[in-house]
């Protein structure tokens, strides 16, 4: 097992800062390589305060501030636009920077792109879900609507 501290947020594992331990194929195989986290060592326990110090002014300021957002991102749709083919296909895909920048424009906030789950490619025309997480105990559901742009 590997003794590794997280430098990104891993879906399953933990958060920026948190040391955990893994198997070794998945440490040097995915984690390692992709700047996800670094290895563990009685000097690196000073990098997780000032990794947790970032985190922490990313953050929300309190549940109740990630809460009020969360229910105005659930209760408006957020459209998308997007370069397309005539039969509705993209060119490309869309990314969770594509809609961080949508909730913004549509005025319900700032969001994180980092903090977007897709559950799957988009890559053509449509209705989508998207998951934002907001604070550590508050996610929201954001309805989008992709449309090709004229």
């Amino acid at each position: 097992m590997a003794k590794l501290i997280l430098t990104h947020e891993v879906t399953g594992l933990g958060a920026a800062g948190d040391v955990v331990e893994v198997k070794d194929g998945y440490a040097r195989n995915f984690l390692l390589p992709r700047g996800f986290a670094l290895t563990w060592t009685k000097g690196g326990e000073k990098q997780v305060e000032s990794i947790k110090a970032a985190r922490a002014a990313r953050a929300h300021a309190s549940v109740e501030a990630a809460q009020a957002q969360a229910s105005a991102l659930s209760s408006k749709k957020v459209k998308l636009v997007v370069k397309a083919g005539e039969s509705g296909r993209l060119f490309g895909t869309v990314k969770p920077a594509d809609v961080a920048a949508a909730v913004e424009a549509a005025g319900l906030g700032s969001i994180d792109k980092r903090n977007v789950e897709l559950p799957n490619h988009i890559k053509s025309v449509g209705s989508y879900q998207a998951n934002v997480r907001l604070h550590e105990d508050v996610s929201a559901v954001i309805d989008l609507e992709v449309v090709a742009s004229k």
